[in-house]
This record gives structure tokens, C-alpha cells and sequence, in this order.
């Protein structure tokens, strides 16, 4: 028989933190994220994204042992922006145990329903603007940093508690052979030709760089199929989190005249070095993660956006192809774009035309009462 326990205490949460460490330990793709992070996403009195959200979490256990876990999740600032009732379940692990799942999803919709939502979306793991989605095609390789990772048969356990699609995600893969080495040089010459300045951010002017980032974030993509702007807090958190790893090279800003109208961040894939650290610092996870740091060469396409009345301009050519060239300099040799909603028709258009190929799916599943 399966219990739900909510997640109430010290052991609970602890239990909660190490289940997918458990699950995932004789997996060769998963990446085990580092638990001083995992930690602070849970901690709901310091991160920022609580601040605008409410957390409750569950286990199930089945004998006595812990087989899944899921979180439920209100977020008004999503529920004030879309004007939209709806609730989030995230963070999601299970055992191939159907009756689980089952169970885990019911108290995740229990939790939502009572606070007055009426349709359920996720994985959000907390929200769209953090890793989101299940992977659903794809398994053959690790994620990309920040992107989640999950056996196939989970598809099988929502699906079977009653969630069905509501939007697929997709993400592209590219590699820098010539052909598409000259394809960025042509789609850069016509771009920069337009009255368009692709630049750095200025690491002197970080504070003001970033306050131009997420204007342009948050306009960019405020019409995207369940977007919810960030808060500066939470932006500055997130900020934090990567600046260690952050190359000035690889966030860049478009400017039509004088004026910013797009943003592009790509990060190198950590993915490749913390998947030896074990998800631990100490005593010898940092070392590890440093010296395989300098092997990388993978990067992440995160965010790549213009604003509405500019993106006939050719900045999003011009970010993409300066992104090209600078990690070229850099050393990277191929690239994850990641992730395009499935009816983006122009940005997936314009990664086939590029010579990318899509070879990861997530999707994001629905109820609606």
C-alpha cells in the first residue's frame, strides 16, 4: 500500500533531496546537480521565487521505503500576469510504480484545487523560467545545463495519472563544421549590415547590463505560451548562481541605433564536468569539477530574444551568429539551442536553416477539472 507523507520535517525534506541521487545512481546520462544548490531551491524562506510562490511537497512510500516524491506549486505572480487559475507540480521522481505516481500527482492536484486553480501544468521545476518539462524523446545523452533529465518510462506514470500533453518543447543540436561556420558568417554580414550592433555586456557595468537584460527578457518573450516574467531578485539570484561560469563573450546585447532591442546568453555545458563531482562539493567534488571545466566544449543557447517591434531587423540573425563566432574563438565545438516552444514556427524554422538538428523533445503535461 502506498502513503503520501507531506514534507513536514527535517528527515522528510531530506528524503526529498536525496531520492533522485537514489534513482538515478546506475544512470550513465544523468548529471547529479550539486545539493548546496538543490538545497537553496527548496529553502523557501531565502530564495527569491517564493517570495511571489507557495511550495508543498510529498513523498510516497511504499513499505516503508521512499519510491516518489512530487512538489506542488502556486505561483501568483504566474496566475496575475496570464490571468489564468492554474497550479504547477514539479521536482517529480518515482519508481516504475504506477499506483505512486497516481497517488503523487492526486495529492499535487488535491493541494492546487483547494486554493481555487483549476488546471495543473508542470514538470515545472519551480517554473518556466527554471528547468520544466519531461523528456520525452532523447535519451541517448546527458542534458545540457539546466535542462532535466528523466528514464523513459515517466511519460508512462503521468500519462497514467491522468495528464495529457499540453505543449512540447524542443532542442536543437549543431556542430561547427564548415558548412555551418560559413552559414553564421553570411547571416552575420547581412545582420550587422542593417544598422545593427551586436555587443558584450560590460562586466564593469554589470548591474546596469543586467537591468537592460531583463528588460529585454521579460518584453521579449511576455507574449510566449506560459511565460511569467522574473523579478529582478530572483534574476540577480540567478545571476549569482552562474557568474562563476559565465563567459562576457557568450551574453550579448543587440542595438538598433541607440537603443538595446535583444539579448542572447549562452552558458559552456558545467553539466560535462559536475557529472563527476557527484552532486558534492567536498572534499574532492570542486577539484573534480575544475579540472574537467577545461574540457568543455559544449555550449547552451538559453535565451536568445528581440523585442516584438524589432524582430524583422535582423538583431536575433546577428545575436546568433555573433553567439557562433565568439564560441568558435572560445574553443567550443558544438552547441545545444534549447528550449523552442513546438509552434514557434519561426525560430524552428530558422535552426533548420541553419543546420541544426533537433534531437531532444520535453514535454509539459496538463489536467483541467
Amino acid at each position: 500500500m502506498v502513503q503520501i507523507v507531506p514534507v513536514e520535517s527535517r528527515h522528510a525534506a531530506r528524503e526529498f533531496l536525496a531520492l533522485p541521487y537514489v534513482l538515478y545512481r546506475n544512470d550513465p546520462y544523468w548529471v547529479p546537480p550539486l545539493r548546496i544548490q538543490q538545497k537553496q531551491l527548496f529553502n523557501t524562506g531565502r530564495h527569491p521565487f517564493y517570495a511571489h510562490a507557495e511550495m508543498a511537497r510529498f513523498l510516497a512510500r511504499r513499505g516503508g521505503r521512499t519510491v516518489g516524491r512530487i512538489a506542488a506549486i502556486l505561483d501568483h505572480n504566474y496566475n496575475r500576469f496570464q490571468n489564468e487559475p492554474a497550479g504547477f507540480f514539479g521536482f517529480f521522481e518515482s519508481t516504475r510504480d504506477q499506483e505512486a505516481a497516481g497517488a503523487l500527482v492526486g495529492a499535487a492536484r488535491e493541494w492546487l484545487l483547494g486554493r481555487g486553480l483549476r488546471t495543473v501544468r508542470g514538470p515545472m521545476n519551480p517554473s518556466a523560467n527554471y528547468e520544466c518539462g519531461l523528456l520525452v524523446e532523447g535519451f541517448d545523452s546527458s542534458p545540457c545545463i539546466m535542462m532535466p533529465y528523466n528514464p523513459p518510462y515517466y511519460a508512462e506514470l503521468l500519462e497514467g495519472a491522468g495528464l495529457r500533453k499540453a505543449k512540447d518543447l524542443y532542442a536543437y543540436h549543431n556542430t561547427a563544421d564548415e558548412i555551418t561556420v560559413r552559414k553564421a558568417e553570411r547571416v552575420a554580414g547581412r545582420a550587422l549590415a542593417n544598422n545593427v550592433r551586436i555587443r558584450s555586456i560590460r562586466m564593469e557595468d554589470f548591474e546596469a547590463e543586467l537591468e537592460r537584460f531583463a528588460r529585454i527578457y521579460n518584453s521579449a518573450w511576455e507574449r510566449n505560451w506560459g511565460f511569467v516574467p522574473m523579478t529582478r531578485d530572483e534574476l540577480c539570484f540567478m545571476a549569482r548562481e552562474i557568474k562563476a561560469i559565465v563567459d562576457p563573450s557568450l551574453v550579448l546585447l543587440g542595438e538598433v541605433g541607440e537603443q538595446v532591442v535583444g539579448c542572447a546568453l549562452a552558458l559552456p555545458d558545467i553539466n560535462e564536468a559536475l557529472k563527476h563531482a557527484r552532486g558534492r562539493l567536498f572534499p574532492l567534488g570542486l577539484l573534480k569539477i575544475l579540472y574537467h571545466k577545461r574540457s568543455i566544449k559544449r555550449l547552451r543557447v538559453l535565451i536568445l530574444g528581440v523585442v516584438e517591434e524589432c524582430r524583422t531587423s535582423g538583431v536575433a540573425a546577428g545575436l546568433y551568429a555573433v553567439l557562433f563566432r565568439n564560441g568558435l574563438e572560445g574553443g567550443y565545438r558544438e552547441g545545444e539551442f534549447s528550449w523552442v516552444l513546438e509552434d514557434n514556427v519561426m525560430m524552428n524554422r530558422s535552426m533548420e536553416a541553419l543546420g541544426a538538428r533537433r534531437y531532444k523533445t520535453y514535454r509539459i503535461y496538463e489536467w483541467s477539472g
